[in-house]
């Protein structure tokens, strides 16, 4: 049997049709003489990368969210700082 190489785009192509549009596999590879084995590949490649952008923008929301809650942390401490010192040259005008 021979293997061939099929374009990026060509599978992105035949993933939408089938994930999108709900062509059948059957019928994908009947119209685009490709077999349904290369074509479920595919679509398990397509899920694995689609979680493993998942569980990395969840990595990243996780590490913004941190992040931010150590810049509001250091904000309240800033200004209750401010706040203290305002008093203090309050209290020294009057």
């Amino acid at each position: 049997m021979m293997h061939h190489h099929f374009a990026p785009e060509f599978k992105k192509r035949i993933i939408n049709l089938h994930i999108e549009e709900g062509h059948t596999l059957t019928s994908l590879s009947e119209e685009f003489k490709v077999s349904k084995t290369s074509i479920s590949q595919w679509l398990v490649q397509y899920r694995n990368e689609c979680q493993s952008i998942k569980v990395s923008e969840n990595i990243n929301g996780v590490r913004e969210n941190l992040r931010l809650r150590k810049e509001l942390e250091d904000l309240k401490k800033e200004n209750d700082f401010l706040k203290k010192t305002i008093v203090f040259f309050a209290k020294e005008i009057i």
